[in-house]
């Protein structure tokens, strides 16, 4: 049966720093290397036949530090979509390209944006603008912290994105591996759960876990828990 496999990062350096993150690109920290590790090997006798992780790097550095725990002989090999490192970066040898699994990154799947927030401390933005307040910002489905997204918007760029290019993988019999962040993954399990915008916000996706569907019939079941 078909798998489509989510990963959200492992802790990132501003995770631990307590800090608003969204899309300023940092890395994990050593908690968070370790979280994609211990995931990793969750998910290593599963085969897996494309890889989509996004932009940010925290997500990169989880995708790969998990799938190096895999049992699969396979080289990941990158696959860029424009520029110099599409237009050079072919295989020319049909055996070695059999024995690589593609990775592809995108935008669609980066953390929602948190625009004014980004970088500044979560305590100290409920000390100026009040807990209730951020926790809407954090949690609500429509409203956007001062010129970022709201999960709602994120939602419009990763569900099309999910539809529109990763659905048919998994209509063509290949199990699918994403490695992405809190909203976008929140964004997909909203869809494929059947969740509503009052249900969403109470999903919380953790850190360097796999979230194992089995797809079959158009239909996803979940086979872990959240």
């Amino acid at each position: 049966m078909t798998k489509l496999i989510l990963m959200r990062h492992g802790e990132s350096v501003w995770n631990k720093k307590n800090l608003f993150t969204g899309w300023v690109d940092v890395p994990l920290s050593e908690k968070g290397i370790q979280e994609a590790i211990e995931g990793g090997k969750k998910i290593k006798d599963i085969p897996i036949d494309i890889i989509f992780m996004s932009t940010l790097i925290r997500a990169q550095m989880t995708g790969f530090l998990a799938m190096h725990q895999h049992t699969t002989t396979k080289t990941l090999v990158v696959n860029h979509e424009k520029g110099k490192l599409f237009d050079w970066g072919n295989i020319f040898n049909d055996k070695t390209k059999k024995d690589t699994i593609e990775v592809y990154f995108s935008w669609h799947l980066n953390e929602r944006m948190y625009g004014e927030l980004q970088g500044n401390n979560k305590d100290e933005m409920r000390a100026k603008f009040g807990k209730e307040q951020v926790h809407i910002w954090r949690r609500s489905f429509d409203t956007a912290p001062p010129n970022g997204e709201s999960l709602k918007d994120t939602s419009e760029r990763t569900l099309p994105y999910f539809k529109e290019v990763i659905m048919p993988y998994l209509n063509n019999d290949k199990n699918v591996f994403i490695a992405a962040h809190g909203n976008s993954l929140r964004s997909i399990v909203m869809f494929l759960d059947k969740l509503t915008g009052d249900e969403v916000v109470k999903l919380e996706i953790p850190t360097g876990e796999p979230i194992i569907y089995e797809y079959a019939n158009k239909n996803f079941i979940r086979k872990t828990k959240i």
